[in-house]
C-alpha cells in the first residue's frame, strides 16, 4: 500500500492504524514527492510505529537518505531515482524495489542491479499519478520467466480490478488511491473490499 499524495492531519494516522489491522497490508510505502526532508522524517517516524505495530514492512519512496535515517525496512527506487547499487550502499541489505513501467529491459537491469522486487504498472488508469507507462498483463508473465522475486502491480488498483492482476502473477498490489482518496467508502471499508 502507499501512502497518499498528502498527510494533512493527525485524522490519517487514526485511519493507517485501521487499515494496517485488517492484517491485508504487508509493505507500506511513505510516497510524499512535495515535502521537505525535515517533514518525511517527521511524518515518517510516526507510521514506522504503526507499522511495526502491525508487523508491516515500511518502504520511503524515492530517497535512500531518508530510509536509512528513519531505519526503514527498505526504499522504492523510480528510473529517475538514485542508482540502486548505489541505494545498496548506503542501505546494504535492506529491500529496494524498482519500477520497471512496462518495460522488461528495465526489469532484467533491475534483477542484474539486485532489486528485490520489481515494480510494473500503471495497469489502469490513476488519479494518483499521471500514467505515462500503460502495462498490459502480459508483462507480469513474462517477468515471471525471468525471475521469481517478487511482482508488484501498479495504477488504477481497486476492488473491481484487483483479482486479474493476481490471476496474471502479481505477487503485490500497490494502492493508493482507492483507499485514501475513495468518494465512497474510507479506508477501513475499502481495505475489506479486497480479500
Amino acid at each position: 500500500m502507499i501512502s497518499p499524495n498528502k498527510i494533512k492531519n493527525e485524522e490519517f494516522y487514526i485511519k493507517l492504524n485501521q487499515v494496517l489491522s485488517s492484517k491485508k497490508v504487508s509493505f507500506f510505502q511513505l510516497r510524499l514527492k512535495n515535502e521537505s526532508h525535515k517533514k518525511k522524517i517527521y511524518i515518517g517516524k510516526k507510521i514506522k510505529k504503526i507499522c511495526k505495530k502491525h508487523n508491516v514492512k515500511f518502504l520511503i519512496n524515492d530517497d535512500p537518505m531518508v530510509a536509512r535515517k528513519l531505519n526503514a525496512d527498505g526504499c522504492h527506487l523510480g528510473q529517475k531515482d538514485m542508482n540502486i547499487l548505489n541505494a545498496k550502499k548506503i542501505l546494504k541489505n535492506k529491500i529496494i524495489g524498482v519500477t520497471c513501467h512496462n518495460s522488461i529491459n528495465l526489469a532484467r537491469k533491475a534483477i542484474e542491479d539486485g532489486a528485490n522486487y520489481l515494480a510494473f504498472g500503471a495497469f489502469y488508469s490513476s488519479k494518483t499519478k499521471k500514467t505515462k507507462y500503460k502495462a498490459s498483463l502480459k508483462i507480469l508473465s513474462l517477468a515471471k520467466k525471468l525471475t521469481n522475486i517478487p511482482l508488484v502491480a501498479i495504477g488504477g488498483i481497486k476492488n473491481t480490478n484487483y483479482k486479474k492482476l493476481l490471476l496474471n502473477k502479481a505477487n503485490f498490489l500497490a494502492i493508493s488511491g482507492y483507499i485514501w482518496n475513495n468518494k465512497k467508502l474510507n479506508p477501513k471499508e475499502a481495505i475489506n473490499k479486497i480479500i
